[in-house]
């Protein structure tokens, strides 16, 4: 009967199956992008196309494998680069700002042995840094003031929580690629409003503070040129006093007795001095 059942299409048919299923059980193929787990009786035994720093395609253990059928099982691991949100979340800052922060890390598994031992699957790594990256967030702009969030020292705390959370997720066998702050706003209301006029304020003083710095540049440069001026002078005078107070003789001759040419107005003063003034010296003797 068992023979006769062997021998005809039915009975082909089904040993036909069985060894596809059989067959479909044991072999199975391990994509570049992936890595894989053997766990045998839910305990792990090897990892396949384990992640390596600079590997190339074609030489990194992806391809066909081979498992004991019904026995082990297999825990598929993403090689790629993966992410994590933090939406929308309240934090504080350390001058005692409201912020609402929606920020995004990147993490890749380098270690999934580790990764399936303790958070099981990569949905479980997921939910696991979650909680994690909200610590690392909050801990980091807690020691910042919100002024640190508009100024170039951004990406230095973006940094930091990059540090604080790569080390509170290397347990779960991850590398984390970076961090990321898409925004960090103040609430609507009168948080907004005092921040902003905060700001301001400080803006308005740093802008005093900067015209007085200049207005005192300015004098110090005025006086220093003024210096010089009369150190000139003086460096002059004492090379020919005498053509010196001829000069200034000269000088004040022009401007006193309108010499400088055009009509003298009208209601002009007269000045009448003796022919033996100082004032008119120059005139005497040559000028000597």
């Amino acid at each position: 009967m068992n023979a006769a059942l062997l021998r005809s299409p039915i009975g082909i048919a089904i040993l036909a199956l069985l060894a596809l299923i059989v067959m479909a059980s044991t072999l199975t193929i391990v994509p570049e992008t992936e890595q894989v787990v053997v766990l045998r009786f839910e305990n792990p035994v090897r990892t396949i196309n384990e992640y390596k720093p600079n590997e190339q395609f074609g030489s990194t253990g992806a391809g066909l494998i081979a498992r004991v059928p019904f026995v082990d099982r297999l825990v598929w691991v993403d090689k790629r680069v993966l992410d994590v949100d933090y939406d929308n979340q309240q934090v504080l800052s350390s001058d005692q700002q409201p912020l609402v922060v929606d920020a995004y890390a990147r993490f890749r598994v380098i270690n999934p042995l580790r990764m399936v031992v303790t958070a099981r699957s990569e949905d479980g790594v997921t939910r696991a840094l979650q909680p994690l990256l909200g610590t690392s967030i909050r801990n980091e702009l807690g020691n910042q003031p919100f002024a640190a969030l508009l100024s170039p020292e951004r990406d230095k705390v973006m940094d930091n929580i990059q540090a604080r959370l790569q080390t509170l997720a290397s347990q779960y066998g991850v590398e984390i690629v970076d961090v990321r702050i898409k925004h960090a706003d103040l609430p609507d209301g009168k948080p907004l409003e005092s921040a902003l006029t905060r700001m301001r304020t400080q803006r308005q003083q740093q802008a005093l503070t900067i015209r007085a710095e200049g207005a005192k540049q300015a004098q110090i440069i005025r006086a220093d040129a003024e210096a010089e001026a009369a150190s000139i002078y003086a460096a002059a005078f004492n090379q020919d006093p005498q053509f010196y107070d001829f000069y200034r003789a000269m000088q004040s001759y022009r401007h006193t007795f309108g010499a400088e040419g055009g009509t003298p107005p009208a209601g002009s003063t007269n000045i009448i001095l003796s022919p033996g003034n100082a004032y008119l010296k120059q005139f005497e003797n040559g000028g000597r």
